[in-house]
């Protein structure tokens, strides 16, 4: 379980880690991790987590067993977080029928390419 401070709980929080955050999708679930702290956090606030089970994934019961599924796989992932990190994980239809080790396997993978620095574009020549 999360711990209350460790939690997304209101939508402007979810909606500005997906909209300035870096994404990076999976099979079964899609990351998005904001690194850049906005204002009005402080520098030593402890990293936040969010989840998205949309009921593409399945029934209520199926839905409520991802999210505690991933629930469960972040807290022992949160603490490899820099501090004020905001992370949302939005659960995909697969994610449903997936296992523990196969979400975490997705999770881990979207982490690392979430937090890899980003290649700049290649300038373009002129008009095409």
């Amino acid at each position: 379980m999360l711990p209350a401070h460790a939690r997304l709980t209101r939508r402007p929080e979810f909606a500005s880690t997906i909209r300035r955050g870096r994404r990076a999708g999976r099979s079964r679930l899609v990351v998005h991790l904001d690194l850049t702290r906005p204002g009005g956090v402080p520098e030593h606030a402890s990293p936040r987590a969010g989840f998205v089970v949309s009921k593409a994934v399945g029934n209520a019961v199926v839905r409520h067993r991802v999210s505690r599924r991933l629930r469960h796989l972040v807290a022992g992932r949160l603490d490899t977080l820099p501090p004020g990190a905001a992370l949302v994980v939005r659960a995909l239809s697969p994610a449903g029928d997936a296992s523990s080790a196969e979400l975490g396997a997705d999770l881990d993978s979207a982490l690392r390419a979430a937090r890899r620095p980003r290649r700049p574009r290649p300038a373009q020549d002129g008009p095409r």
